[in-house]
């Protein structure tokens, strides 16, 4: 065989390099499975939590308590329902308001700190 028909035919040594396979972090499912993991560890763990923690400050509400609401109103509970809370709204304690339980949006003071302040 001349060189000539070697070059039409092809030579074995003139065969292309194998491919190499991607790198693992080039990979493009290994990228958006880490994009995933770090919006769950910086977005939504940190919510859950929040609400744990507002579910059971809710869970936690008594008679005494001294609240505000997510409207902004202050006042004392004077009592509490399954779903709802009274608030005693002014100092005599003659104007009452009924609210959701889920309006309340902190505890200034928990009832036994309240009477400990005022003594």
């Amino acid at each position: 065989m001349t060189q000539e028909t070697q070059e039409t035919q092809g030579a074995p040594s003139d065969a292309p390099a194998a491919s190499q396979p991607p790198s693992f972090l080039g990979n493009p499912l290994f990228m958006i499975g880490a994009f995933l993991l770090i919006m769950y560890l910086f977005l939504l763990r940190p919510n859950q939590r929040r609400e744990k923690e507002r579910q059971a400050m809710l869970a936690s509400l008594e008679k005494g308590d001294q609240v505000v609401t997510t409207g902004g109103i202050c006042g004392t509970i004077a009592g509490v329902k399954d779903k709802t809370v009274v608030l005693r709204v002014d100092k005599d304690g003659n104007v009452k308001m009924e609210f959701l339980r889920g309006s309340i949006s902190q505890v200034i003071a928990k009832a036994g700190s309240a009477e400990a302040e005022s003594n």
